[in-house]
């Protein structure tokens, strides 16, 4: 008898349906014969699901088993395939009827005494299941509340491979889980960290409140001890909260990398991630021989923070060259090309000399040119082209330290920001972007006109500062942005000044 069993396994971070053929012939020599691209640990399986078939009560004939996962073209990899895997065996025994399996979806890892375990990507899995039309989803109950942010598809979970086939098979009755959604944002942590802890910093501040208001890349530049960490751990408090679809993103790329914590099914706030500056290429864009995501797409949504940038291997950091403009990384390989989401905004932070120094009215530098202009050259014109904000951080004076409180709050920076951010979304309405950051072509010139008194005024200082084409196109978005949160609706030579100024290495590389 050939039973047949619905799943489905991820390509990214996106699910895609698969469906296991089991058949048990009695004819002929016992055997067991997996077939469809199998990979380690799918292949392993068998000794898994046998030994918990035995250990939970189940008895299979002799026979020559053939398992087809199908489609076979496609590479299978995980442990996720151990329950179905189970219930095709003992649907293909006549333990278990066919037609008791026909339109569940099943996932689950199990144990050698039949416990199930979690698996990573439980939510795409299941909106492929609502995608496909499944009448439900059997996952280990670790899983259970990921699953059931889905809303529309009756989700169980089950603890053992004996309550699986007992519900079944109609023995025991368990109720689909429910998911409070909209109950998650009052359960997120507040935030630990607030604008009004930092002392000073005026200028820095304010280039945080454009960056955030535009969705603009930043680099911080400044000797040690100025605040530059500081202030780029707490940009998650003043961007705006995720939206349902956003944290449905953030939330598939954490379960599918394996890092959902078991009590938080949804990620409901911006992610922060800030890898070490050892990290190689494929842990900060993604990839490896079994391809996971990245840093980089684990901040998708949210902040990528790279501290001492110049210490980061440069081949690192020219991989994110491409994903920073398209915002998602494609991973190619011989036998199959992913894509994962990678929209993030890109903080970093750099002294401006190996001694760290170089500016500092209390210490002395003590780099010689050629030392400045070697640390400097480590980062390429085109990586700093794609960063928006170039802000000077200086060292923050007495009479700064002294003060109780900083000057202003992540509220009211958050309210500024949420007012820019809703302009935004009304101008481009009916677009494909929805941010200053993501203008182009002749979005731009129809967004961002320019008098001629205008054009003149920037003229003048692309040729004395050598900017890139690419830099000008920066210099008009964060222009349109300061104009935003100004409440002006047309562009200004104000504005394109304090646009300029906040290109800090370009005014330095003239010098």
């Amino acid at each position: 008898m050939i039973a047949k069993v619905s799943t489905a396994a991820l390509l990214g971070i996106d699910g895609f349906s698969i469906e296991l053929e089991v058949d048990l012939a009695r004819s002929g020599m016992p055997a067991f014969i997996m077939v469809g691209l199998a990979e380690g640990a799918v292949r392993e399986a068998k000794e898994r699901v046998f030994s918990a078939l035995k250990n939970s009560g189940f008895k299979l004939p002799p026979s020559r088993i053939t398992v087809n996962i199908a489609p076979a073209d496609i590479r299978k990899e995980g442990s996720g395939y151990d329950l179905p895997l189970a219930l095709g065996l003992l649907a293909g025994a006549e333990v278990i009827p066919g037609e008791k399996l026909s339109g569940l979806y099943l996932a689950g890892e199990l144990s050698l005494s039949g416990e199930l375990k979690p698996v990573p990507g439980a939510l795409p899995l299941a909106l492929r299941a609502r995608e496909a039309g499944a009448r439900g989803m059997i996952v280990p109950e670790a899983n259970g509340r990921e699953a059931a942010v889905v809303q529309g598809l009756p989700v169980y979970g089950c603890r053992s491979l004996a309550q699986v086939v007992r519900f079944v098979l109609g023995e025991e009755d368990i109720a689909p889980l429910v998911c409070d959604v909209a109950g998650l944002w009052g359960e997120q942590e507040q935030f630990r960290r607030d604008f009004s802890e930092v002392k000073g910093q005026e200028r820095a501040k304010r280039a945080i409140e454009i960056a955030c208001a535009g969705s603009h890349n930043m680099l911080f530049i400044g000797p040690p001890g100025s605040g530059k960490t500081m202030l780029s751990s707490r940009i998650p408090t003043v961007l705006p909260p995720l939206g349902f679809d956003e944290a449905l993103e953030v939330t598939k790329v954490y379960s599918v990398a394996g890092k959902l914590p078991p009590d938080q099914p949804l990620v409901v706030t911006r992610p922060f991630r800030s890898p070490h500056h050892t990290i190689s290429d494929a842990g900060l864009i993604g990839g490896g021989q079994y391809p996971r995501p990245g840093e980089l797409s684990l901040a998708h949504r949210g902040v990528l923070f790279l501290d001492e940038l110049p210490e980061f291997k440069k081949h690192v950091l020219e991989v994110l060259r491409q994903p920073l403009e398209e915002g998602r990384v494609t991973i190619s390989r011989a036998a199959v090309s992913l894509e994962y989401p990678g929209d993030v905004m890109l903080v970093a932070a750099m002294n401006p000399c190996p001694c760290g120094y170089l500016g500092d009215e209390k210490h002395h530098c003590s780099c010689t040119p050629i030392q400045i202009q070697r640390y400097r050259s480590r980062l390429s014109g085109p990586l700093l082209d794609r960063i928006d904000l170039h802000v000077e951080v200086p060292a923050v004076p007495y009479r700064d330290l002294k003060q109780e409180q900083g000057s202003i709050s992540s509220a009211v920076m958050q309210e500024r920001i949420n007012a820019a951010r809703k302009v935004q979304r009304e101008r481009y309405e009916g677009l494909h972007f929805s941010s200053n950051s993501e203008l182009t072509g002749k979005w731009l010139e129809r967004f961002c006109p320019l008098t001629e008194s205008e054009h003149v005024f920037l003229e003048g200082a692309v040729q004395r500062l050598g900017m890139s084409a690419r830099a000008f196109v920066r210099v008009l978005r964060i222009s349109r942005t300061i104009a935003d949160l100004a409440g002006d609706r047309d562009l200004s030579t104000i504005h394109l000044a304090e646009a300029i100024n906040y290109r800090g290495l370009d005014r330095q590389s003239r010098e």
